[in-house]
């Protein structure tokens, strides 16, 4: 994903409405017209609507401030000027909006609608037809139009996908993303070769599955080391995880430690996310071993072995994530939550465990 950008700061101002106009009626043989003054037009209104073909904010960042059209004045013998334009932003599926002053929320699009009428524009004047009287017969005065309105926002992006994939730097999730989907994000044999999301989509027994990778997590991505707490809220709407554990290191219990510690420093309801355990590069030497290791370790979740570099296990992989992908969030799952998991001890009372600790 090219020239990722996920938030952007923006002043809007909808259209000032148009004066009215200060005319008379002049023909032939009406030597004193009345007012023909017509209105002013409506002010064009700032409108953000999603676009779902759009996955970055890009557009925004390049854009600079948004203004609508002033509505047009309007002219004699009852003209009414015409209404300035909208100015339509479009936004990505999953965009939030907040003030950018006071931070307060103002719309959540991936929760509530595919647009959003955020400042109206300014109503257009009376002409001095409007304040003719018995009195004042000839009224040499009309009404300004209503100015717009300015604010400035802030837009954040949340990708909508239903699997995340999580993991440590160089764990194989743009690899197994790459073979799973018909997704191309950049794969290199070195830590952080992802440094944007990439989007993907699994067709399996008819459906399609949207898979989202995110940069690699490090100790402390929750407060801001690495690549990956930045992009961590992308995967906060996600439907399940995929956590990818390395069957080529000896290291991957303290793998899971870091990616359990970190999803849930940084949000409760990120870590109760369904999930699958992936061992990923099983082609490794000593790798089988490992694979039989985590699967001893979590015997009530799901464990899928699989090689990106021979494709083996990735149907098997798929059937997990079919069958999680439909669990929603507020349903608790039948397995055990996924940062409870005590790895320290392969007891019963290890299996019933809500430690976190021990992993050291």
């Amino acid at each position: 994903m090219e020239n990722f950008v996920d938030e952007a700061t923006l002043e809007v101002s909808s259209g000032d409405g148009g004066a009215g106009s200060v005319h008379f009626r002049r023909e032939k043989y009406v030597p004193r017209g009345g007012p023909d003054g017509g209105d002013g037009g409506r002010g064009g209104a700032v409108v953000f609507r999603v676009r779902g073909n759009l996955n970055t904010l890009t557009h925004l960042v390049m854009g600079g401030n948004v203004h609508a059209e002033n509505g047009r004045p309007g002219t004699g013998r009852m003209r009414h000027g015409r209404d300035g334009a909208d100015a339509v932003i479009e936004l990505p599926p999953g965009s939030i909006l907040y003030d950018a002053e006071t931070g307060e929320l103002v719309h959540d699009f991936a929760k509530d609608g595919l647009g959003l009428t955020f400042l109206g524009g300014g109503r257009g004047g009376k002409g001095n037809t409007h304040f003719k009287s018995s009195r004042m017969q000839t009224p040499r005065f009309s009404q300004p139009g209503e100015p717009g309105e300015t604010r400035r926002v802030r837009v954040e992006l949340r990708l909508i996908a239903d699997v995340g994939l999580v993991g440590l730097p160089n764990a194989g999730k743009s690899s197994l993303l790459r073979v799973l989907t018909s997704a191309r994000p950049r794969v290199g044999a070195y830590p952080f070769t992802t440094k944007s999301p990439n989007l993907g989509v699994l067709r399996i027994f008819d459906r399609e599955i949207v898979i989202a990778d995110i940069p690699g997590i490090i100790e402390g991505a929750s407060h801001g080391a690495g690549l990956g707490i930045r992009f961590l809220k992308h995967i906060a709407r996600t439907r399940c995880l995929a956590c990818l554990l390395d069957a080529s290191e000896d290291e991957w219990e303290h793998a899971f430690s870091v990616v359990r510690n970190e999803l849930a420093e940084f949000s409760y309801e990120l870590s109760r996310k369904p999930y699958v355990i992936v061992a990923t590069k099983i082609e490794m030497p000593g790798a089988t071993e490992r694979v039989d290791e985590m699967k001893r370790r979590f015997t009530d979740i799901p464990v899928c072995a699989v090689s990106a570099f021979t494709t083996e296990g990735l149907d098997a992989l798929g059937r997990e994530l079919a069958k999680l992908v439909p669990v929603r969030l507020e349903e608790p799952s039948e397995a055990d939550d996924y940062w409870a998991t005590d790895l320290t001890d392969d007891s019963d009372d290890a299996e019933s465990s809500d430690s976190t600790d021990g992993l050291e």
